[in-house]
């Protein structure tokens, strides 16, 4: 099972394998407050990316399929992501403050269209229904 959670947010138990999929170290989060057990930067959407996203929901969906081929394009750290995972619970863990907008759930996605993972949605995302 695989969850998405800021890491804002406190751990849990629940989370298993606590993988961050950010390029940079978000701001003001102690490592071991965080409890991350991988950092794969490498599955996180290129600088190039990011900074034209910048967050903004207009560009949303270019921004989906843009990344969308970038991960396609690297099967390297989609393997080291899906080894991370394991075979029980893992939560990826993000920074952004938008939970409908940001490349961890473009990566959520990705996933659970790839290789058809056992997926919910957890942590922030409360109130939705996983798809």
């Amino acid at each position: 099972m695989i969850r998405l959670k800021r890491v804002y947010e406190e751990p849990s138990p629940d989370d298993g394998a606590r993988i961050l999929v950010e390029r940079l170290w978000p701001r003001g989060v102690k490592k071991a407050k965080a409890a991350i057990d991988f950092w794969i930067k490498e599955v996180a959407p290129s600088v190039e990316l990011r900074k034209w996203f910048a967050h903004d929901p207009k560009k949303w969906e270019p921004f989906v399929q843009r990344y969308w081929k970038e991960l396609e394009s690297n099967p390297a750290a989609i393997g080291q992501l899906r080894r991370a995972c394991g075979r029980g619970a893992a939560t990826l863990v993000y920074a952004a403050r938008d939970p409908e907008h940001n490349g961890a759930l473009v990566l959520w996605r990705f996933l659970n269209d790839r290789f058809q993972a056992k997926s919910t949605r957890g942590g922030q995302v409360r109130g939705h229904e996983s798809q």
